[in-house]
């Protein structure tokens, strides 16, 4: 009697979720349209479409079109993801965690180049609550972030031989490794704790400043602006940039990362609001991933 009332609300769910696209057909045609040519793209229409607003479903579709699935943008497929990836993390979106780490996986992304983007997620978090907590000066921190570009260039064009180490112990050494690293002590660095500020630091060195990562310096930087983007820290959005453009980042670049930030965001807000079924949402996320995949397998080489 239980697995026949589990199939008879099965069914209903099934039906309602029909009817509903039946009656957006009649009400609202470019909702049809948008359905349609999800239906015709992914080969079949996810679950939760279904449940967005019909006047949200066909630019919220475009947008997913144009922006994060399509391979000819400034950024490639991989970034995308990644970013978006990192930006759910820190919101947090457990929908939208799932969907940009399988189609970050589907990208060709290693579990290294995950933990990154997750890791620059939770620096640039991190900063922005001592930034914007110890009421830092923008025009001080500005004129702070171009010293740091200008310096990190002296340090690239120098023939020099490199400083030798210093080994961070605690505060005070670690406020000598920021001067040799950067040239200077920005203000924010001294105002943190003294016993915290060696390990706060070595994470920023290790993660955002290592060249040596599974992400690229500037793909991190990328990281970067898309999650200070929509806490939003206008602190972080300066020091990412600045950074981001240092590393060899384009206009168009930037631009796009910001733009799979506002849009990771979107779906958050839409998936989270709606209350979309997660079981529901796994199973569409792995229907997905394995079409993409039988797909690629098929493709004529």
């Amino acid at each position: 009697m239980k697995k026949y009332i589990a199939t008879l609300s099965a069914t209903l769910l099934l039906l309602g979720a029909a009817l509903t696209a039946a009656r957006g057909s009649e009400s609202n045609p470019a909702a049809a349209e948008a359905r349609a040519d999800i239906q015709k793209t992914l080969g079949f229409v996810p679950h939760f479409f279904l449940e967005f607003p019909e006047q949200m479903l066909p630019g919220t579709w475009e947008e997913m079109k144009t922006l994060q699935m399509n391979p000819n943008t400034a950024l490639p497929g991989k970034v995308k993801e990644l970013i978006g990836l990192g930006v759910a993390a820190q919101i947090p979106c457990k929908y939208c965690i799932e969907a940009h780490t399988e189609f970050a996986k589907l990208n060709g992304a290693s579990e290294a180049e995950l933990g990154d983007a997750v890791g620059m997620a939770a620096i640039t978090r991190h900063w922005s609550t001592v930034l914007n907590g110890i009421q830092t000066d923008e025009a001080k921190f500005r004129a702070d972030a171009a010293r740091v570009v200008s310096n990190i260039r002296k340090a690239m064009a120098s023939k020099a031989p490199a400083p030798a180490p210093i080994a961070v112990v605690d505060g005070q050494s670690a406020l000598k490794d920021i001067a040799q690293s950067i040239g200077f002590v920005p203000e924010f660095f001294k105002r943190f704790p003294d016993a915290a500020r060696a390990s706060a630091w070595r994470t920023m060195k290790e993660v955002e400043m290592n060249p040596n990562t599974a992400v690229s310096p500037k793909d991190k930087e990328l990281i970067g602006l898309a999650v200070a983007s929509q806490i939003p820290c206008r602190f972080c959005i300066i020091h990412h940039t600045e950074l981001a453009k240092l590393d060899g980042a384009t206009e168009a670049e930037i631009d796009e990362a910001i733009a799979m930030a506002a849009f990771t965001r979107q779906m958050s807000t839409l998936l989270n609001g709606m209350q979309v079924d997660q079981g529901q949402f796994h199973n569409d996320i792995a229907r997905l991933v394995k079409a993409t995949q039988t797909a690629a397998a098929n493709k004529p080489k």
